[in-house]
Order: C-alpha cells, then structure tokens, then sequence
C-alpha cells in the first residue's frame, strides 16, 4: 500500500516535499503511461559561440533557400547530429 500524497499549500512547499521524499513511497510506477506533450516548448539557453565569418554566410545561404532563420538552421542540424552520435554511441554498447 502507498502512502498518501499530502495536500500542499503552496508550490514551494510542494517542490521542499519532493526534494525529500522518494516518489516510489508515493507512487506505484509500474501503472504509469507514457504521455506526449506536443505543445511543449523546450527550455532554452543562450549561449555565446564563435564561428568563421564564412561558415555563418554559408549557413545563412542555406537557410535563405529552406526560408528559416538560420539560427533555426544551426539548431536542426545539431539536433540531427546529436541524436545520430547518440545512436553510434547507443549501438556501441
């Protein structure tokens, strides 16, 4: 039998019980679903990065014939060679 998840007054006091308390006391995992949240937007971070002057004039020729931003650029492709090294690294265990 699971214990009862208290009631919380506030988030903060939610988010202190949480940091403290192990969820599998609370909550029987092996009855949970996974769940898609389409409309999520990821959080991001600005970085600073330097680049050469001619590979930022490239990525922007190539974004002008996508019609994207090329910094939407930059993140697509550095999305698709992250999750092909993940794949290599993935495949090499």
């Amino acid at each position: 039998m699971k214990k009862k998840i208290p009631l919380f007054k506030s988030e903060d006091q939610e988010r202190e019980f949480w940091s403290k308390a192990d969820s599998n006391d609370y909550i029987d995992w092996s009855k949970a679903k996974r769940t898609v949240l389409p409309n999520l937007k990821p959080s991001t971070k600005k970085i600073s990065l330097r680049l050469p002057e001619l590979m930022i004039e490239e990525l922007k020729l190539l974004a002008n014939k996508h019609d994207i931003p090329y910094q939407s650029l930059m993140k697509i492709y550095l999305a698709e060679r992250i999750q092909r090294e993940l794949k290599i690294i993935g495949s090499n265990q």
